[in-house]
Order: C-alpha cells, then structure tokens, then sequence
C-alpha cells in the first residue's frame, strides 16, 4: 500500500482537522462542530455512528464533546477499523481499489451492480484521476463514517444516494444492525406510515371512484369519470367521497409491521450461512412478506371496500359493518377475493422492480457522467413509470377481487 505516513505526520492531520473543526475555539469538538464543519468540508453530514462516537468514545468527561487528545485517539481507532476494511476489499493486496473489486465485494453480498454504477461509485472517491482508490483516498473519505465490515459500506451508499439498488412497497427496505439497536428502524416505519396516511387521505376521491366504477361500470351504464363523481356526490354530498378512507389509514401501521416482522423471518430462513440476499431472494422474501401481512390483515381490505361503497346510512360504522357481515355472510366473506389478491401480487412486484431498475439503468448510462446519483425527479419518474406498468399488469386481478369483495350474498 503506498504512501504509509508516519504517527507525527498523522497526528499534524489530525491536530489541523480538529482546528478545522473547533469553530468556537474552546478546545473541544462536539456533535454541533461536527456537522458544521464537515459542511463546509463538502463532506455531508456524519453518520449516527459517527456523532455517537465524538460524544461517547473516549471522552473521559461526559460533556458531549473532545478535546485534541482524545479526538486523535477517536480517529486513531477509526483508522485502525478502516485499515483492515480497506485490505479485505483490496482483494489483490496491491493497494488499491479497482472497478472489478468494487463489483467483487458488492457480488460477495449478493448485489449485482454494473460496470457503469462501480465507476461511478469509485470516481465519487478518486481524488487524483486514476480509477483507483488507494489508502489515503479511502481513509479520507470514510475517515468519520463508523464503517464495521463491507455491509456498512453498502448501507452508507445506499442511504447516502450514491448507489440505489431499488425499492418498492413489496421489497422491504434492509436495516443494518445498527439501525435496529438505535431504532432507526420503527422511526422510519412511523415516517412511512405517517406519509402514507397524508397520501391515502389525499387520492382518498380517486380510490373511491376507482372501486366504485370497478364494481358499478358496465356495458350497458357506460359510466365515466365525471358520471361516477356526479353519481357519489348526489347521492351522499362531497364528504362520501373520502368514505372508506378511515379503514384504508388504520390498515397502514399493522400492514408495514406485519411485513417488517415477516420479511425478517422469512430473509433469516432464506439467507441461511450467507451475509445479505441476493436481489432476487429479496423479492421472493418481500413477495412472501407481503403475502403474509395480506393473509391477517385482508378482512380489514374487505371491510374498506364495503365501507368505501356503502349507501348513506347503510352503516354506523367499522364495527357495525364487520357485524352486519358476520351475521348475514358468515365468516368466510371477509377472505372473499383473497386469492386474486395475493396472485396480484407476483406481477406487481417483478414488474415494478425490473422496469424501476432497467430504467434507472439506462439513464445512468446515458445521462450520469460525473455522479451515480440520477436525482430525486429521476427517481420519482422511474418509479412512477415503473409502478404503473407493475399495475396495468396486475389490475385483472385487482378487479376480479373487488368484484369479489364488494359481493353481497345476503342479497342475492
């Protein structure tokens, strides 16, 4: 490994970094200056590991902050940890880090990643033109990123942008460990399902209009779009149009919980000896995932498409459905449009994930020369695309089980 600079050079490193840092000049670093000052660095901001570190590891008074010495012992352990990540990733021991290994450790970890997105990747890190990363480049990079092993690396690209590997509702995001322990997880799911409640509420028309004329339009009423608002709007006023949307928020928290917990389960019996899935192993896991939380939630699907029909007055509400059910159709109604349901799920899932990946593919070919981030309206129009395409496929289904769901045997 080229260029090994010797402990006063690195501590004349570190004592100007520290300086660097030190905005107030009162001798300490904390998390505040951290952040600050890695701002202006162009570093971004440093991971929970990292502020953990500058607030815990080796400060011998609980102030929240480092003086010098123990700031070059903090970053003296760091760059112990990154030394030997370096070295298992230098496969060659030749000291450096190529594209091909780059893709070799990312392969060890079961993540297909093209040549394209490894240089891209490596060129977010070379510093002087070579297409290599050596020591001091890596060092230097990560040198306030708490890195454990190869996993972390691709955590940090991944929440950092610089390499997206794809995500939908039937994939579940991967947490690390370390995420777990500080529970970054469930605040993520909280996020996801606080976001998901605002968006539900807000298409809330769209959905009821969209079942409505799934389980009313034929070819003898021909009724449209406008004709289908008309219809609910005369019938119940403008509130009827957000019917059923109560239930359709409720369902959120234990859907997402029920498949985090299954995911976990299920990618612990897939992975057996191995570190990570592989792509495809996470789609059969979030596909089981996903299935699984469809399986105990669905009379709660079916209770939302009767409510979000219903006639003004049909219902007092949640309970006075699910009894009204109970009593006239027997237990068996609320799984009614079950199996549709869960074979949908196959072909939106594949299809979503391939067109989202293919897509953001071929625009990282073409169009990212200098950075393998595509940019959040890029992203935002992959999967646009992609989860409309996943839709058209699997809407059959999706019609065939509301038809079911929506179907009244009391009546008949």
């Amino acid at each position: 490994m080229r260029g090994g600079p010797g402990d006063a050079e690195r501590r004349q490193r570190w004592g100007r970094l520290f300086e660097e840092l030190d905005s107030n000049k009162d001798g300490r670093v904390d998390v505040h200056e951290l952040r600050q000052g890695l701002a202006r660095l162009g570093a971004g901001d440093p991971d929970r590991g990292a502020q953990q570190g500058i607030s815990l590891e080796g400060d011998a008074d609980p102030d929240g902050g480092l003086d010098l010495e123990e700031f070059i012992l903090y970053l003296q352990e760091r760059e112990q940890r990154l030394l030997l990540l370096f070295h298992s990733l230098d496969r060659n021991q030749d000291g450096h880090i190529d594209v091909s290994e780059i893709q070799q450790s990312f392969r060890a970890l079961g993540i297909s990643i093209s040549l394209e997105q490894a240089e891209k990747i490596l060129h977010s890190m070379d510093r002087d033109g070579t297409m290599t990363i050596d020591w001091q480049e890596w060092r230097d990079h990560f040198l306030l990123h708490s890195l454990e092993n190869v996993e972390d690396v691709l955590y940090f690209w991944k929440h950092s942008t610089v390499l997206d590997i794809g995500e939908c509702l039937t994939v579940p995001d991967e947490f690390s460990e370390q995420e777990k322990l500080t529970g970054m997880w469930w605040k993520q799911l909280v996020a996801g399902a606080v976001a998901g409640a605002v968006s539900r509420t807000g298409t809330a028309p769209l959905d009821r209009l969209k079942v409505f004329m799934q389980v009313h339009a034929s070819k003898t009423n021909r009724l449209n779009i406008l004709g289908g608002l008309r219809s609910m709007i005369r019938e119940g006023g403008v509130r009827s149009l957000w019917r059923g949307n109560g239930i359709n928020v409720l369902k959120i928290a234990p859907e997402s919980a029920i498949k985090f917990m299954a995911y976990e389960q299920i990618k612990r019996a897939i992975r057996g000896q191995q570190e990570t899935l592989h792509v495809q192993e996470r789609f059969v896991a979030g596909s089981l995932a996903g299935a699984t939380a469809q399986t105990i939630i669905y009379p709660m699907e079916v209770l939302k498409t009767r409510l979000t029909l219903r006639r003004t007055g049909q219902y007092k509400g949640l309970l006075d459905c699910a009894w009204q059910i109970l009593e006239q159709e027997g237990p068996r109604a609320f799984y009614r449009g079950y199996l549709p349901n869960v074979l949908g799920i196959i072909p939106y899932a594949g299809i979503d994930l391939a067109v989202y990946e293919t897509l953001k593919n071929q625009w990282l070919q073409q169009y990212s020369h200098d950075s393998a981030d595509p940019g959040i309206l890029v992203l935002l129009a992959c999967g646009t695309i992609s989860s409309t395409c996943g839709q058209i496929a699997s809407y059959p289904l999706a019609l065939v089980r509301t038809r079911m769901q929506a179907q009244d045997w009391g009546e008949r």
